[in-house]
């Protein structure tokens, strides 16, 4: 009788009732055998998904369209229902020709002082910022530009995580590459949050004071510089420790850069009408560098 020898043996005999293996039964088999791999792909995916949805097609059209609203008002008024309180967005859009010189001026001086002549990011304050966040160990110090907090309000919310950082980034650079400079004020100064259902400066001037955004005073619009990085806190209209130290500040520096004396539409203030703002104060806070950037707070910075 002839025999096989177990290395000449054919091939195993598979049990007939044994089902197929699956296209997702093998993914998990992958999965299990790769996690780093499966980790990083995951992660590469998100970001890859993430970068999509960036507004290439809506940062070009902002060169002749004015945006209708907002991330952060979408934002607020999904917060607002939340909390089961109702939200009224008060906005109305003005020209760059009637805002305040004032106001544009002390906004440029207490935001971005370099606004002019970056390209999107003042790394000079990156790096100041940087430093003083490690030594004071906790951050106290922000270097958002103009154009920065212009991407973050228009097309992201105020999370501050790195993808939402990376996506800042890009849209800085997209509006930079856009818009002109004027054109990214404008619509940075129409849109930004100045309280509770407020937006832009029109309806900031209208509702503080009573008045048009292009007859602001240099008191006024340096008020409401100064709660650029608060609005929800702190109002311009009110005389608390905040907003006077704050206004001390622009005023300071806009006396440094020669910008008072820039005339409204409705009236022109003189050299010592600054002069007679400023009071003298010898904090800390006060005879801080010119072009350096307060830590955001609220909405409209980091």
């Amino acid at each position: 009788m002839n025999s096989v020898a177990p290395d000449q043996a054919g091939p195993p005999i598979s049990e007939p009732n044994a089902p197929p293996i699956s296209r997702g039964q093998r993914l998990l088999r992958w999965i299990k055998g790769h996690k780093i791999k499966t980790f990083l792909l995951v992660i590469l995916a998100f970001i890859l998904f993430e970068l999509a949805t960036i507004p290439f097609f809506g940062v070009a059209s902002l060169k002749t369209e004015n945006p209708e609203q907002t991330a952060l008002m979408r934002q607020r008024l999904s917060e607002a229902e939340h909390e089961g309180k109702k939200l009224k967005i008060t906005q109305r859009w003005v020209p760059f020709s009637r805002i305040s010189r004032h106001l544009v001026n002390a906004v440029i001086v207490a935001e971005d002082g370099t606004f002019y002549t970056h390209n999107g990011f003042d790394w000079y304050e990156v790096q100041e910022s940087i430093e003083k966040n490690i030594d004071k160990r906790r951050a106290v110090r922000g270097a958002s530009t103009i154009t920065q907090q212009l991407a973050k309000n228009l097309y992201l919310s105020t999370s501050k995580d790195p993808i939402r950082k990376l996506k800042e980034a890009i849209i800085t650079l997209l509006l930079e590459n856009s818009l002109s400079k004027n054109r990214i004020l404008e619509i940075y100064l129409n849109v930004i949050e100045w309280g509770r259902g407020v937006f832009g400066v029109e309806a900031a001037a209208q509702t503080y004071f009573g008045k048009s955004a292009a007859s602001l005073t240099l008191e006024e619009a340096t008020r409401m510089a100064a709660v650029i990085p608060s609005p929800l806190r702190h109002r311009p209209d009110e005389d608390s420790r905040y907003v006077l130290r704050r206004q001390q500040i622009v005023l300071r520096r806009m006396s440094a850069r020669n910008f008072a004396g820039s005339p409204t539409t409705e009236e022109t203030q003189s050299k010592a009408d600054l002069e007679q703002l400023l009071i003298p104060d010898d904090t800390s806070e006060v005879n801080m560098s010119l072009d350096s950037t307060d830590v955001e707070e609220e909405s409209n910075g980091l």
